[in-house]
């Protein structure tokens, strides 16, 4: 009975608060989310997509109930950890949907121990905003847009590690 006490304790306190636009980053202290999802529409979103400083930045579009996204997360979490001191930052965008946040994406994120920044796109004008993150993208996921001040690029693909990689020295040239 008390494991069963300590146990419901230990939930509620992780999942304690809802969800809001802009809020704090999941921050991991023992793998045990403390904190709320970064949640925006797309113009909150753009930021992440406009930046012009002196990294590159590798932006992929994901959602936990897409095989394929969940496949190749593991590579960029690799490079994640691999490009980080070569001015590379990852964004993993989820675009799971709002009542999956607490039960399915907030586990998932703890579970496989990401590491690289995760932000939500909650924004149901699909039509509006897929174009502008790129005019090729149909809309289907996983998606990739790699980017710096000098060069931009978007891949309607799954990835590997090394074509991951391959893409990215291409950018650190």
């Amino acid at each position: 009975m008390k494991k069963m006490v300590v146990l419901l304790v230990v939930l509620f306190i992780s999942c304690k608060g809802e969800t809001k636009q802009g809020s704090p980053a999941l921050e991991r202290d023992s793998n045990v989310v403390t904190k709320e999802l970064e949640v925006y529409d797309f113009e909150g979103l753009e930021k992440f997509l406009t930046k012009e400083d002196h990294k590159t930045y590798v932006v992929n579009f994901w959602a936990t109930w897409c095989a394929p996204c969940v496949k190749e997360l593991p590579y960029f979490e690799k490079l994640h950890q691999a490009y980080g001191a070569k001015q590379v930052e990852v964004v993993l965008v989820s675009l799971d949907f709002p009542n999956q946040y607490e039960k399915r994406l907030k586990p998932f994120i703890v579970e496989h121990k990401l590491q690289s920044k995760v932000v939500v796109l909650n924004d149901v004008d699909s039509n509006a905003w897929i174009p502008k993150v790129s005019a090729e993208w149909s809309g289907a996921i996983p998606a990739t847009l790699i980017y710096n001040k000098s060069k931009r690029q978007f891949y309607e693909q799954s990835f590997n590690y090394d074509e991951l990689k391959n893409e990215v020295d291409k950018f650190l040239k």
